[in-house]
């Protein structure tokens, strides 16, 4: 992956000559289109009875001022261009699964054809396989379905991007290997995840009695690698279940695993997520439509099986009839489901004045503040402030929404034509048939299958299938890296480069345990903006380990993939802009500073 320390741009905005310009018939005639429309605005309107004032010659000539900006548009962007172009291509190692078995057990092959242990029929297999080594649209078109449900855009990851570095040029580590300590540790995790969906999020916290929470610590902290957060070197209450971000290394194959700074802070849902959205004379609130507990799929085989050959799931979701705050694992799980709005809200809250006596349009700010970054120009301008061209909220919102588009290009790009590796679910069907069935050929790590969380996974369900709370379990596309952790990443990068990340947030909250439709009051140590963005970058993507649908280190490595994708987009919006500006300056997910 590139790594950016320190990266200053410079724009020359000295008026260069004029270009030499092609004349063809169509330039001709579009030329005089638009003289002629010139002179006839230009010209005002015959009235009787009176002389038209002596016409101005109207000029064709550009105006040295176009010209130097037609110039410089053209320059920026073929340096921003050859910039890019010099970022090398990245090492792409894999976890080798894919040779290692010839069934392809370690790999991701729902919505093909399977038998009827869920092993992917091989001329399936080797359709996308050989999709995946071309890239040709034509052959992604042969690859054969098992069912109605399809692949998720394999070609849109191929789309180049205007701005920023191509995926290519972004390296994660390997993901986890199917038979290794780290991926069983995984597994334990997530089946945790998937017993204590219910469990208030305020019981994960250091002086909890939760006997269930207590159990899942505990266990956590026997496994032979486990990569979650810790604290004094162990798994606490507090860290359970917290994110992490996972930096590649050339010298380590596991990556660089880091705590985001702010992470481990206060709840474990953002504030950005808790607190109503302002949207001018209008209003979102933070409450949201929950599903009922009894909602969890994919622990029948018939269903789990039917599911991995692609048909559309018979069972639908059951929704409580109150709207309430995310306060469990489940809300959360049911909140980042289908694609929320969460860059757009935090957004509208940091660029929204703050007071008023109705918090329910006031912004994250205690006081109306026009410019929230410290090193904004318009700080210092004595006659102009910003607006949507630059540095106002337009301006945060478009490199948001090309932001999202561009890192889930990068995310996916690694899922098809790198990883395209096993998803919890799967893995659950060969624990399934590992201890239902006794297949032995299945080498998952002793860790996961002696585990307590799978033996009450067992007894809860009546199969050792990992329980999921989208009826139709995950997308079709491979696990690693996690498509929404990256989307979550890039829009925390871009909110920190925009606004003031070491404000500190005025009266936080957090659900009430008994009535999760009203907050009550957060007191600890103090939540920063830059500590909350990273929180609802990670409660994005961690939200679909509590679904049953990702791994921790698909994850992680996303972290790191959404916020290179900022910065590459961040410094060639740095190369476009006019104003006399220092750069962007912010926290990284591993701590470090970085300006642009």
């Amino acid at each position: 992956m590139a790594d950016h320390p320190t990266i200053s741009t410079e724009s020359n905005l000295a008026s260069p000559a004029l270009p030499t310009t092609t004349v063809t018939r169509r330039s001709l005639l579009g030329s005089a289109g638009i003289a002629a429309g010139a002179a006839v605005l230009a010209s005002p309107p015959s009235m009787l009875g009176t002389t038209a004032a002596s016409a101005q010659p109207v000029s064709t000539d550009p105006r040295p001022l176009d010209a130097a900006f037609k110039r410089r548009a053209f320059d920026i962007r073929e340096e921003c261009a050859r910039n890019n172009d010099k970022i090398p291509i990245a090492p792409h190692p894999t976890n080798g699964d894919e040779a290692r078995y010839t069934n392809k057990i370690g790999s991701d092959s729902r919505g093909l054809p399977h038998d009827k242990r869920g092993e992917v029929e091989q001329v399936a297999w080797q359709a996308l396989y050989a999709a995946c080594q071309s890239g040709d649209p034509a052959d992604f078109e042969k690859v054969p379905l098992g069912g109605t449900r399809k692949l998720i855009n394999p070609i849109g990851t191929q789309a180049v991007s205007l701005t920023g570095m191509n995926p290519t040029q972004i390296a994660i580590p390997s993901a986890p290997a199917l038979a290794s300590a780290e991926r069983g540790g995984e597994a334990v995790e997530v089946y945790w995840q998937s017993l204590l969906r219910d469990v208030p999020l305020t019981e994960l916290r250091d002086d909890t009695s939760n006997r269930d929470v207590l159990a899942a610590t505990e266990e956590l902290n026997k496994l032979a690698d486990f990569r979650g957060p810790k604290s004094g070197g162990r798994v606490t209450p507090g860290t359970l279940f917290r994110a992490n971000a996972l930096y590649f290394d050339p010298t380590d194959p596991k990556g660089r695993s880091v705590t985001p700074p702010g992470v481990l802070d206060g709840p474990l849902v953002s504030q950005f997520l808790l607190r109503d959205v302002p949207y001018a004379p209008q209003w979102i609130s933070a409450q949201i439509r929950t599903v009922l507990p009894a909602n969890d799929f994919l622990t029948d085989y018939d269903e789990w099986l039917a599911t991995q050959n692609g048909a559309a799931a018979k069972r639908r979701l059951q929704f409580d009839a109150t709207p309430r705050y995310i306060a469990t694992g489940r809300d959360l799980a049911e909140y980042v489901r289908a694609g929320p709005a969460l860059g757009w809200a935090a957004a509208q809250m940091l660029a929204t004045p703050g007071g008023g006596t109705d918090q329910r349009y006031s912004g994250m700010y205690p006081l109306a503040e026009p410019v929230s970054y410290p090193s904004n120009p318009y700080r210092k301008s004595k006659t102009q402030g910003p607006a949507g061209a630059t540095f106002g909220l337009a301006h945060v919102q478009a490199l948001l929404t090309t932001g999202i588009s561009n890192s889930v290009r990068a995310s996916y790009w690694q899922k098809y034509f790198v990883h395209r590796s096993v998803r919890p679910e799967a893995y659950g069907g060969l624990a399934h048939h590992r201890l239902a069935n006794g297949v032995s050929d299945y080498p998952l790590h002793d860790s996961f299958l002696k585990s307590e969380a799978l033996d009450r996974s067992k007894a809860k369900s009546g199969t050792y299938l990992l329980s999921q709370t989208y009826p139709d379990g995950a997308p079709f596309h491979s696990t690693y890296p996690g498509g929404a952790t990256g989307v979550g990443a890039v829009t925390a990068t871009i909110l920190k480069a925009f606004f003031d990340e070491s404000r500190v947030i005025a009266n936080p909250v957090q659900p009430d345990p008994a009535d999760p439709t009203r907050l009550v009051p957060y007191t600890g140590p103090p939540l920063t903006v830059g500590g909350e963005l990273n929180k609802l970058a990670v409660n994005y993507g961690f939200g679909r380990n509590w679904a049953g649908i990702h791994w921790r280190s698909d994850a992680s490595a996303s972290m790191a993939i959404g916020e290179e994708v900022a910065i590459g987009m961040l410094r060639d919006e740095r190369m476009t802009l006019r104003e006399p500006f220092d750069g962007f300056s912010f926290t990284r997910f591993d701590g470090s500073r970085v300006t642009i």
